[in-house]
């Protein structure tokens, strides 16, 4: 089983064992066997989110598969099994009445990845509805339920992307909607431009989701079969947290002090315009600088030295060093 069929980025070698689990007691079942025979784990989430070597994974590949969403005992209340397609669980918030999700529309992967990443777009990040995350916790073999302030969220990150070897396999995550046909203020300029509205006014939630879609597309960030600029992981590189004091390029307030600084920006300004690639089949996107894609024919190989190039890039013409965004398996940067 090549795992490239199974990533967005259409890369990655052979697995030595591949697990699918439909339910969540495959699910802990493939992870206890797995872990008491100390069998490296790679647990298929996010495939949207994962670079992996050309060589494949030497060990067991387990694929979430579960599914279910269940309406919690109060209103704008739900519980989402990992294994749902993460869009197709925005649609029915929106669908529903349901407001806090919208502006995360389009993004590929599943549910039960969204809390690892703290996945976010558009002015929203998960963190600011979910309540708790339910977890397999592979230290203690015991079912937890995480409540969101200890959940570490973060830009881009939680404790469950920080723990060491991945101590919790998530199980499920519950959300808090607001019951309301209206969006969440809108917060993105880009969005409220696109939507013909100010900072802050609230539009009806299916017109965000469609507006976000379309902005989605025009990155090449919706996955198409026909684009090859979506054969990505997303965006490549987080944007970086700095100093404010120290930073002469464009910036958002991050609190603190700090400021978080495009990614994009510092890599056109370092020379990799849209488009620019070494000619061995990666290349930068045509359509947005921070996803790195498959154009034709590449390899994780390929793909990984086009991102040092870029990361060494921006490092000598603005002393910033990127972080790469996706989870590397069996590679480094």
């Amino acid at each position: 089983m090549r795992l490239s069929d199974y990533t967005t980025l259409r890369l990655g070698g052979p697995a030595r064992r591949f697990v699918q689990a439909g339910t969540e007691e495959d699910l802990i079942e493939a992870v206890r066997a797995a872990d008491s025979g100390g069998e490296p784990t790679l647990i298929l989430g996010g495939v949207s989110n994962l670079v992996v070597a050309d060589e494949g994974f030497d060990g067991t590949v387990i694929q979430v598969a579960t599914k279910g969403v269940d309406p919690g005992g109060e209103p704008g209340l739900m519980t989402v099994a990992a294994g749902e397609d993460w869009d197709a669980v925005v649609a029915w918030t929106v669908a529903a009445g349901l407001a806090g999700l919208e502006c995360l529309s389009g993004i590929p992967g599943l549910a039960g990845a969204t809390p690892i990443q703290n996945v976010g777009a558009y002015g929203q990040e998960v963190a600011e509805t979910i309540t708790s995350v339910r977890t397999y916790d592979r230290v203690t073999g015991q079912i937890r339920t995480i409540p969101n302030e200890r959940c570490g969220f973060g830009y881009r990150t939680s404790m469950f992307k920080r723990d060491d070897a991945r101590r919790h396999v998530v199980l499920g995550v519950t959300f808090r909607l607001a019951v309301q046909s209206a969006s969440a203020p809108v917060r993105y300029a880009e969005l409220a431009s696109a939507l013909g509205v100010e900072i802050g006014d609230r539009v009806a939630s299916p017109r965000v989701r469609s507006a976000v879609m379309d902005l989605r597309r025009g990155k090449g960030m919706v996955i198409d079969a026909a684009d090859p600029d979506t054969r990505s992981a997303g965006s490549f590189f987080v944007n970086p947290v700095l100093d404010g004091a120290a930073t002469r390029v464009p910036r958002f307030d991050a609190g603190d002090g700090l400021v978080k600084v495009p990614a994009a920006w510092l890599i056109e300004r370092a020379g990799f315009g849209r488009g620019y690639s070494p000619g061995d089949g990666a290349r930068i996107s045509s359509k947005h600088t921070l996803a790195l894609v498959n154009y034709e024919s590449a390899t994780t190989a390929g793909l990984l030295a086009l991102a040092r190039q870029i990361r060494d890039g921006v490092r000598d013409a603005f002393g910033v060093s990127l972080t790469p965004e996706p989870v590397l398996v069996g590679v480094t940067l």
